[in-house]
């Protein structure tokens, strides 16, 4: 399996994704009815998504 690196704007939507989940972990936003283990969850699969992709 040839994996690449994904580009810049799916590193920074799964990042962003990540930020997300991890306040959503603190309590800071208390308004998103997810837990926050699956938020952080998406970002990783977004990111390997990514990396599986070629050109993505």
């Amino acid at each position: 399996m040839n994996l690449s690196a994904p580009t810049q704007i799916v590193f920074i939507i799964s990042l962003v994704i990540a930020i997300i989940g991890i306040l959503a972990a603190l309590g800071i936003l208390v308004f998103i009815p997810i837990a926050s283990v699956w938020i952080v969850l998406i970002a990783y699969i977004v990111l390997a998504a990514g990396c599986l992709m070629r050109g993505a």
